[in-house]
């Protein structure tokens, strides 16, 4: 299992319409082959940041995510709302 944590900072004002789109567009990493779980958090000393923890069966699933279609309806609706591109790396549990 590896955990994917992207940091995504959104435009200033725009964090409840984020937060909208978001719920709309979950299902398509949420339902996706080799999603464990899935969380949005929100940051509270930084509204306009967000945090995306999912975790994968592997590094595998979540590139063949990136490279399928259901990536295409995530970033369509959560996109326009980014600041900047996200910064996206993988973790591994130490046991």
């Amino acid at each position: 299992m590896v955990l994917e944590v992207a940091l995504i900072d959104v435009r200033p004002d725009t964090e409840e319409a984020f937060e909208a789109a978001y719920h709309q567009v979950r299902h398509a990493v949420a339902d996706s082959p080799g999603c464990l779980s899935m969380r949005m958090t929100h940051g509270v000393e930084t509204p306009t940041r967000f945090v995306l923890l999912v975790e994968w069966e592997s590094i595998a699933a979540h590139e063949a995510f990136r490279a399928s279609p259901r990536f295409t309806t995530w970033r369509a609706g959560i996109g326009p709302h980014f600041a900047g591109p996200p910064r996206v790396e993988h973790f591994r549990d130490l046991g």
